[in-house]
């Protein structure tokens, strides 16, 4: 018989057998006030495929032009800047990508492009951690990728940025270092569908709220990073963001 004495009661009155997890969010600079994430969306091969992916993953061949990929993060996934990540367990092939996240801040629900930017509360630097040898053996298997991209402190997240300090980024200079050596390079002009044209996309499956994050993709080849080592990512007017993998 499982028994507990670490229940709790929320503000309506409804009693759990173990205490809720605590809300996910992260710092809004310039406000003292927080960012609560709800659902992290990812979108996958957003930029210019390096020809060694497709050779790593056939499947890849048969993505049609301009198809989408799509898969989701848990909200516990997130990771601040400055905070030491575990490795995590199951793979021996762990690998950063760097990606601009864009933070929804009003409901989007079948959205016209030309509208889409009006959703948007803000900005920061992501980074899509990913078990690669997990992720390429669920692609060739033709399974889920959640095994590869889904799991604990898998998506590590900067400060959100307000729109009404930074604007809207149409280009913007991203890179990635590892233990201070340039790893990941690129530019946001080179994204093959921009925020508006993935929020438009997102909101016509599924019901976009407050609170949503949107991994955009990375560029150039993702590296992998190891225990001990320092992962920097940034892109051009929204700072950096640190993290130690140990």
């Amino acid at each position: 018989m499982v028994t507990s004495n670490s229940g709790s009661t929320d503000q309506w009155g409804f009693e759990y057998f173990f205490s809720p997890p605590p809300v996910k969010s992260l710092a809004i600079v310039g406000s003292k006030t927080r960012f609560p994430v709800r659902r992290i969306y990812c979108i996958g091969i957003n930029y210019p495929r390096p020809p060694h992916l497709l050779e790593q993953a056939p499947s890849l061949q048969n993505l049609t032009e301009g198809q989408t990929i799509i898969f989701d993060k848990h909200r516990d996934a997130i990771v601040e800047d400055g905070v030491n990540i575990p490795y995590p367990q199951g793979t021996n092939n762990l690998v950063h990508e760097v990606e601009l996240v864009v933070a929804i801040g009003t409901k989007a629900v079948d959205v016209d492009e030309d509208f889409a930017l009006n959703h948007v509360f803000g900005y920061a630097v992501g980074n899509d951690l990913t078990r690669k040898d997990l992720l390429l053996t669920a692609m060739t298997s033709g399974g889920a990728v959640d095994v590869g991209k889904a799991f604990d402190g898998s998506a590590p997240c900067g400060p959100v940025h307000p729109v009404s300090r930074v604007g809207h980024l149409n280009e913007a200079r991203m890179w990635l270092t590892v233990d201070g050596y340039l790893r990941q390079e690129g530019d946001l002009k080179d994204m093959l569908k921009k925020p508006p044209a993935l929020i438009s996309e997102l909101s016509h499956l599924f019901h976009l709220q407050p609170g949503d994050l949107i991994y955009t993709g990375t560029p150039g080849i993702p590296g992998t990073v190891n225990r001990n080592q320092t992962m920097v990512g940034g892109i051009d007017g929204l700072g950096t963001l640190t993290n130690k993998v140990i």
